[in-house]
């Protein structure tokens, strides 16, 4: 790097990066916790967990860390799984084990 401003764009960068993964990371932990929620039969623990994955996902989307387009996909999916533990009585459903294999 040759420049300043070249210089201060690669430790923009650096500082976006981190931050990008912190928050990916942190929204991907909130993911896991109601997947596990719902396979664990708890939809009760799985709708607190989507609360708060619901908040992240959208903080995230706003802040263009990932796509908002994504972060709605992500909450639609995790609405759909909790709802179709509900209905098979806390069973996992065809149509959830079909989403959580389509999210892997």
């Amino acid at each position: 790097m040759h420049t300043k401003s070249a210089k201060k764009r690669h430790r923009q960068s650096l500082e976006r990066r981190a931050k990008n993964r912190a928050v990916k990371s942190a929204i991907k932990t909130q993911v896991r916790k109601v997947r596990q929620a719902v396979a664990a039969g708890d939809t009760a623990t799985a709708e607190k967990e989507l609360r708060l994955a619901a908040k992240k996902l959208d903080r995230a989307g706003a802040k263009r860390s990932i796509h908002p387009n994504a972060a709605a996909r992500t909450k639609s999916r995790l609405a759909h799984l909790i709802r179709a533990a509900k209905l098979s009585g806390g069973a996992k459903s065809s149509v959830g084990s079909k989403i959580a294999v389509a999210a892997k």
